[in-house]
């Protein structure tokens, strides 16, 4: 059964790639990821108060490397 559903699936992959244009190897440019990914952060940072915990972190690290 798990033969059928790899082959079944292969082609598929491919249609879906040549359909929206990526590379074929799947990888992006690491800024289309960070351009992806940071508005759903920032979001998040604000929601639950993640701003606070960032700067109380790198203050605390701050600390340690005696700056």
């Amino acid at each position: 059964m798990a033969n059928t559903v790899s082959r079944t699936v292969r082609p598929l992959r491919g249609s879906r790639i040549a359909a929206f244009g990526t590379r074929p190897s799947g990888t992006r440019h690491p800024l289309v990821a960070a351009a992806m990914v940071l508005p759903l952060a920032v979001l998040l940072a604000l929601l639950f108060g993640g701003f606070d915990a960032v700067a109380t972190q790198a203050s605390s690290v701050a600390g340690l490397m005696g700056r």
